[in-house]
């Protein structure tokens, strides 16, 4: 019997919050699991001057924590699901658990507490993510756009610091570390679409490590059918970090509503779709999707 497991995740706040619920889960269905935790510093996390979009693909937040766990330094890691590549398969390794979901919206922090309608032309707005600025230059062109890099206290204290009048984060993030009072509004799905997974805890291991089967404590159905869906849209359009795309799964019982949106880098061709199913065809539903969304090749 395991008696004694390590968890590996970067070392920001917002990680080590969701590696605790984790954790937590584990313990409610092992008692007896003594759990111990590993922060692992990511290339993402060391190199703060750079736009995510430089780095060439998405895996700069997990591919050292990723590294750990095929060198057994941990048993399990710990992500947010939409920092994973869902294009690329690391060898030896496999989700085996997706956390339930919380919101998977983005959301406005803005000073004065103004909505998106309500801040003025030329208002400065902080955002590295491509797919965030050219949904918000579809809906106001007259903002500035600018950049911003940091965990979410960072953010926040730029914002504070009069560094800009506004920033988008993941309400997922905000609500995990109980931060839901400095958020202004949330942004519609339907009109500014989230990243694939976004909201859902990925916990990896390796691939026929009895260690992995304890995941099971942590996996959520409904989650698991979003994320196979979602992923499937970035996999259709060949997406990485610099494709702005979103894909949103809305589940209802045994039916499936889609939101899809992408965009080439400048913004100018913004496209959305929908699609709709079952949720045992998720996987070909978000095929469809990305099918429907793919103007042009990444």
């Amino acid at each position: 019997m395991i008696d004694r497991i390590v968890l590996g995740s970067r070392g920001s706040a917002l990680a080590l919050r969701q590696t605790e619920i984790v954790a937590a889960s584990l313990r409610a269905h092992h008692p007896h699991l003594e759990i111990a935790m590993l922060t692992v510093e990511t290339e993402g996390d060391r190199i703060q001057d750079r736009p995510i979009s430089q780095f060439g693909d998405k895996g700069v937040f997990v591919r050292t924590v990723e590294s750990a766990l095929l060198e057994g330094r941990i048993d399990l890691a710990v992500h947010s699901l939409k920092d994973v590549p869902a294009d690329v398969s690391v060898p030896g390794l496999a989700l085996a658990a997706f956390s339930a979901r919380e919101d998977p919206r983005d959301c406005l922090i803005a000073r004065e507490g103004r909505s998106l309608q309500d801040l003025p032309a030329g208002a400065r707005i902080g955002t590295s993510s491509l797919r965030r600025r050219v949904q918000l230059q579809a809906l106001r062109p007259d903002l500035v756009l600018a950049p911003i890099r940091g965990n979410v206290d960072t953010r926040l204290r730029k914002l504070r610091d009069g560094e800009h009048d506004a920033i988008i984060l993941a309400a997922a993030g905000l609500h995990r570390l109980g931060l839901h009072d400095v958020i202004t509004e949330y942004l519609p799905v339907d009109r500014f679409t989230p990243d694939a997974g976004q909201g859902i805890i990925a916990v990896q291991a390796r691939d026929r490590d009895t260690i992995g089967e304890l995941a099971a404590a942590v996996d959520d159905s409904r989650s698991r059918v979003a994320a196979v869906a979602e992923r499937a849209v970035v996999r259709a359009l060949g997406a990485d970090c610099r494709s702005p795309v979103g894909a949103y799964a809305e589940i209802e019982g045994e039916r499936m509503v889609m939101h899809g949106m992408a965009a080439d880098e400048d913004g100018e061709r913004l496209r959305r779709a929908q699609v709709h199913g079952s949720v045992t065809e998720a996987e070909d539903l978000g095929s469809a999707l990305g099918a429907r969304l793919k103007l042009y090749p990444y």
